[in-house]
């Protein structure tokens, strides 16, 4: 294991998932991800006999199920931390583990580079800003998102639940991804222009000017600018149909510590002052589509109206 990781897995074990001697801690990762996945089954192991480190070949795309041993495994634990190249924050297997009781954090292309920069964080201020992002838009019909490169785009929320993610997993069922810090919603439907200008897979972080753009109709995304995006889309399609262009998330990031998009969506969708929109997968979110696919981008000075009155976003 390597040192430089250990501060940052004791963070994840110790405080943001709280683990206690008495629990059992599962550590799922793939080839890619194993120095994290080690480090983070060290710190579980410091703490409680009952630590397993599962692995297993990385997948090709974000949302893509595991294997059945380790969904069960997930299932079964008390806690479980998942450090792996492609997401499995909108899978079954997550949403079972956490149904079944267990709480748990997914690391999703997390390197570690990212891992050390984004635990080194304030979680109560993470959660200060959370709560006051959810009061400005948690009673809100309808959000309005625009910004300086072209986007336009307004969201119906409907019955649909605003989420904070704050980096603290400590009650039975609870998710969060690490590292923390957004207030998220899968809205009803969506209409409207949105341009990527920060960070989006498969690219990375965006060339200075480049820019991505998508057509959104009736909650699906209607036309796709760029055509790594749109092949990742259309390959999804084939399974699921429309699913694959559902309009799956809207998120407003609350982690005032990151200041500088570096490329790595799961850091960089967390940059307080910033927006991501997602398409794909809403089901582990509160939506009702199930799609294989779950691609988020992010947007640069956004403005964000709730109701039509615009809110303050968290800034560093």
């Amino acid at each position: 294991m390597s040192d430089h990781l250990t501060e940052a897995a004791r963070t994840a074990v110790d405080q943001c998932l709280r683990v206690r001697s008495d629990e059992s801690v599962v550590v799922v990762t793939d080839d890619e991800r194993e120095p994290v996945g080690e480090a983070l089954y060290a710190a579980a192991a410091a703490v409680t006999d009952d630590a397993t480190l599962l692995r297993y070949p990385p997948s090709e795309q974000h949302g893509t199920e595991p294997p059945a041993p380790v969904a069960a495994a997930m299932a079964e634990s008390d806690v479980f931390l998942a450090p792996t190249t492609k997401s499995l924050s909108h899978t079954r297997a997550r949403g079972a583990a956490c149904d079944a009781g267990a709480r748990g954090a997914t690391l999703p292309g997390i390197t570690e580079d990212v891992f050390v920069t984004g635990l080194d964080a304030d979680y109560a201020a993470i959660d200060e800003a959370c709560s006051a992002v959810l009061d400005a838009v948690g009673d809100a019909d309808e959000i309005r998102v625009t910004s300086p490169a072209g986007t336009d785009v307004t969201f119906g929320i409907g019955d649909r639940e605003w989420l904070a993610d704050t980096g603290s997993v400590h009650a039975p069922g609870e998710f969060s991804n690490l590292p923390a810090g957004e207030v998220f919603v899968a809205p009803e439907t969506a209409t409207g222009t949105y341009v990527v200008d920060g960070t989006m897979m498969p690219h990375g972080l965006l060339a200075e000017g480049q820019e991505l753009t998508f057509e959104v109709e009736d909650g699906l995304v209607t036309s796709v600018s760029d055509d790594a995006v749109r092949g990742e889309l259309e390959t999804a399609a084939e399974s699921v149909g429309d699913a694959a262009y559902n309009l799956a998330e809207l998120g407003i990031g609350t982690n005032v510590g990151v200041n500088e998009l570096v490329g790595s969506v799961l850091l960089d969708e967390k940059a307080g002052g910033t927006v991501h929109i997602a398409i794909g997968d809403d089901a582990g979110i509160g939506g009702e589509t199930d799609a294989p696919v779950h691609l988020d981008g992010i947007l640069r000075n956004p403005t964000v109206y709730a109701d039509g009155e615009e809110i303050e976003l968290p800034s560093a």
